[in-house]
This record gives C-alpha cells, structure tokens and sequence, in this order.
C-alpha cells in the first residue's frame, strides 16, 4: 500500500531551508557593509586629496547597494550553481556594490588607477565597457577589487564591485534600465537600435565635454586666475 504524497511536508522543508540561507544573509551582511564603508572613505579622501592638487572632484557622486537575498538566489540559479550562502560568497563578486559617477571620462580611469594602486587593495578583474561597449551600448568601468574588513574574528578579505563612470553614462544607464524594466526586459529591435544610438551620441558628447575640459585646463595654465579675498573657497 503507498503512502499518500503530502505537499505540506516539501513546503516545511522548503521554509526551512530558506529560514537557515535567510539566517546566514544577515550573517555575512556585516562584512559586506563594512567593505563597501572601507571602499567608499577611500574614495572620499582620494577625491579631497585630488580637490587639494587640481581645485576640483574628479567624483560628482557615489552610490552604494547590497545584493538582496533575492536577488543572489536568481543569480545562482541562472549559474547553475548550488542555492547557498556559502555558494554565493565562493562564486559571486558582486555581493557588494559602489558606484563611482565622475564628471569626466579622464577623471574615470583616473579614479581606478589611484584606487587600484592602494597597498592593501588586490583587483581581481577589470572589465572595460568604455573602451569596449556592451551590445546594448551600456559604458562603464567595472572593477572587482578585494578589501581587508577587520571583524572580531578576525581579517578577512572580501570583493567589492566597483562601477565607474561619468554623469553622462549614468543617464543613460539609469533611463535604459527603467525603460527595461517597465516594459519587463522584453524590448523591440527598433527601440534597442535607438537606444544603442542614444549611446553613441551620448559618448560623443562625453567626448567633446572631455575636449572642452581640457582646451580651458590649457588655458588655465597661461593665466594664472588672480584670487582676491572675496573668492569664495
């Protein structure tokens, strides 16, 4: 005689399971939190040292995000990787998020060179989508690096993905994305070609701001601007 199938018993198993990766999320939270605050000052005091030389910010602005339990259970399942804490924190390198919105592009690969040059940062990948743009015209620099975070137990080093790009690609990226998601990924080819446009048109312009920086850099030099002592600082 065969036992009755009870579904009730695959759900308590199932809550369980995701009571215990629920558990280890906020586990491991602090570690994370505590990297993205380690990146994020460095930033802060590379950009005032910056302000101190050349008399203005390479960063307009920052940003910062922690994946949501969600959000790494789908990533690892479209990996096909085993649906766990400890699956995630081997595999994943993106856990922990900071993104850089600098004004120019110079001051993009500026900011990476300076932060990648720290003695107690180890950069594990760098993935260039200025240079080489996505399909979809998406630019960026995308750094992975590696911080020391200092917790009772003791050091541990955890990755940190560093996004870099001007206010310009942050536009687009920000209305592509929305435009995305409220038509639920799915986009028509006309749409796509005309948004990959927008992206190119959008370089140029970076490109022609990056220009116009540098001709009055130029002629900053030649006249050297007379401070009075009602300049604002």
């Amino acid at each position: 005689m065969s036992i009755p199938h009870d579904p009730s018993s695959e759900l308590i198993h199932f809550s369980e399971e995701f009571q215990y990766m629920l558990d280890e999320y906020f586990n491991i939270q602090c570690r994370y939190q505590a990297a993205i605050r380690q990146v994020q000052t460095k930033l802060e005091i590379l950009n005032l040292e910056f302000e101190t030389k050349h008399r203005r910010n390479p960063i307009h602005h920052m940003e910062n995000r922690m994946k949501t339990l969600q959000s790494i259970t789908e990533k690892l399942h479209r990996k096909k990787m085993e649906v766990s804490m400890a699956s995630a924190v081997e595999n994943l390198y993106d856990i922990a998020g900071v993104r850089v919105v600098c004004s120019y592009i110079q001051d993009v690969f500026e900011v990476a060179k300076l932060l990648s040059e720290q003695d107690d940062i180890s950069v594990i990948r760098v993935n260039d989508y200025i240079h080489h743009p996505k399909a979809n015209g998406y630019r960026s620099l995308h750094l992975v690096i590696e911080v020391p975070v200092f917790l009772a137990e003791g050091r541990t080093l955890v990755p940190v993905e560093v996004q870099i790009r001007t206010i310009a690609m942050d536009f687009w990226a920000s209305l592509e994305h929305n435009l995305r998601y409220k038509a639920d990924g799915i986009v028509p080819h006309d749409i796509s070609d005309e948004l990959r446009k927008t992206a190119d048109d959008i370089s140029a312009i970076d490109e022609r701001m990056q220009s116009i920086h540098d001709r009055m850099a130029k002629l900053d030099l030649k006249t050297p601007r007379q401070l009075s002592l009602f300049d604002e600082t």
